[in-house]
């Protein structure tokens, strides 16, 4: 290895996790791909280590003795502690993952999973929280190209100074590929997100509402400003974002 005063040091993970054989199975898969890892049994002992060592993101688990990782992510957050936070749900749970990306989440990832999938997200978190301003999935606001401005309190959004109507999954989707800007999203991703495994939907619900966008948007599917289409995988948001805190207006 050459010497390079420039490299940045290997990213710190927290993984807090009360079944020892994820722990066993992740921490060693996570160091050899390039992380430093700090596991946590349980929710109290994963704060007292984030407090003593500010790692660069976190995983948590949502069930866990102690305190469980949404416990966890509320108490981070009331302490202005905006380290990104991955949540480790379970399958079906669609009202526990919305309240967890309402509440700050980064983002979840359902288990069981697969290690790769964990990294991947992991790194794409990481990517997402080193921008100016706010963290996108904390920030109040989100603005992009071409005067779009999404509140995410109010649950309105604006292109210039007009404002649009948009459905409420229209909304949820619009967000939820915002914060995920640059992110390649899978249809059944969005399905997770929107209908969660509980209801029977199909992969065109979600291209009914990426429609929907486009037409209340303005825009052109074959030159998108805003989500580009990847043929038969899903869609991207193409289009800068910041976050704010809500203080500025159009």
């Amino acid at each position: 290895m050459t010497a390079d005063n420039h490299t940045e040091p290997q990213p710190l993970v927290l993984v807090a996790d009360d079944e020892p054989d994820v722990l066993g199975a992740v921490v060693p898969f996570l160091e050899r791909s390039g992380f430093r890892v700090l596991p946590a049994s349980d929710g109290l002992l994963a704060l007292d280590e984030i407090h003593r060592h500010k790692p660069d993101v976190c995983v948590l688990d949502v069930l866990m003795p102690g305190a469980d990782g949404r416990q966890v992510l509320r108490r981070l957050r009331q302490e202005e502690n905006w380290v990104p936070v991955l949540l480790l749900t379970q399958v079906g749970e669609g009202v526990e993952r919305a309240m967890a990306l309402e509440e700050g989440a980064d983002d979840y990832l359902n288990k069981p999973f697969d290690p790769h999938e964990l990294v991947a997200r992991i790194r794409a978190v990481l990517r997402r929280t080193r921008n100016d301003g706010p963290p996108l999935a904390t920030a109040p606001v989100l603005v992009s190209s071409f005067g779009l401005r999404v509140d995410r309190v109010g649950r309105r959004a604006w292109l210039g100074q007009r404002e649009l109507v948009i459905t409420p999954k229209g909304f949820t989707l619009l967000e939820y590929l915002m914060v995920h800007k640059d992110e390649l999203i899978e249809r059944s991703r969005l399905l997770e997100v929107l209908w969660g495994f509980e209801e029977a939907v199909g992969t065109r619900a979600v291209d009914s509402r990426v429609a929907e966008l486009r037409r209340v948007l303005g825009e052109d599917a074959a030159e998108p400003r805003w989500i580009a289409t990847v043929q038969g995988r899903g869609y991207r948001f193409v289009g800068e974002v910041r976050g704010e805190d809500g203080q500025s207006r159009l």
